[in-house]
């Protein structure tokens, strides 16, 4: 009995060291596949952070070259900004007086061929005119101010219209500007030639460099100049208020340059 006893628990012991031999080997392939994985993953995320580093950044040998463009064109709009300013003792005189003159100049203009979609109300003010005297504040009457801004599509009646409207009680001509309607081909001109400009100077710059343009590698475009106002025209009050009021004054529109500058990287070798 004993014998059989003794040789059971031998039995156990075989097999609870088959059991543990089994485990630790199976913990040490367990082992051996994460350390595997670890050294896997960390390869994988270093490929990626360089891939990431490095996607689209090559490099390569450039230059950076400015060019600049222009074309000269002449305008085809003057925009006016015409005033009336009328005092008197009362609110309602001032504003009946301004806003007769006022209409009378806009249904003139608009005879003169103006469209009404080109003629905008820019500012109208009521307000009290004081005398001090020894310190006191005495209301002396009031002042009306009305302005609109004119766009006159045809230039040659710019003077015409300056000149009627002073005939009808205008006593406030804020200046004239000419602008071109619409600018964006002139802008698509200069810009091609500020391209056409900074290409020249590179191939220039290569060539003395004994180099080759290979590709554009970037670029950039920013402002360019702002075309310079036609002088402000202004005429006097009293010219205004004249009856007898002297021939058409002579407005010339002139020419506006439209610029554009780029900023153009080539890659070279």
């Amino acid at each position: 009995m004993s014998r059989r006893m003794a040789g059971q628990r031998n039995l156990n012991s075989i097999t609870l060291l088959t059991v543990l031999m089994k485990s630790k080997f199976l913990m040490f392939v367990i082992g051996i596949v994460g350390l595997f994985a670890i050294v896997f993953l960390a390869a994988e995320t270093r490929n990626l952070m360089e891939s990431y580093n490095y996607i689209g950044k090559t490099n390569r040998d450039t230059i950076s070259i400015d060019g600049q463009g222009k074309v000269t064109a002449k305008p085809d709009i003057a925009q006016i900004s015409l005033g009336v300013t009328t005092d008197a003792d009362k609110v309602k005189v001032a504003q009946t007086q301004n806003s007769q003159k006022m209409n009378a100049i806009i249904d003139a203009i608009k005879a003169m061929g103006v469209d009404a979609k080109d003629i905008q109300t820019e500012n109208y003010s009521l307000n009290p005119k004081y005398d001090w005297t020894n310190n006191i504040q005495k209301l002396t009457g009031y002042t009306v101010s009305q302005n609109v801004s004119v766009k006159v599509r045809d230039l040659d009646k710019v003077g015409d219209i300056i000149s009627k409207a002073g005939d009808l009680g205008a006593n406030q001509v804020g200046g004239i500007n000419f602008v071109i309607d619409d600018p964006k081909a002139l802008e698509a001109q200069a810009r091609d030639k500020a391209i056409d400009d900074a290409r020249a100077k590179a191939k220039t710059l290569t060539d003395k460099l004994g180099l080759n343009l290979v590709r554009v590698v970037s670029f950039s475009e920013y402002s360019g100049g702002t075309p310079v106002p036609a002088p402000m025209y202004a005429m006097a009050k009293d010219s205004m208020n004249s009856q007898a009021m002297a021939a058409p004054p002579s407005i010339e529109a002139g020419s506006q340059d439209v610029t554009a500058n780029v900023n153009v990287t080539f890659e070279v070798r």
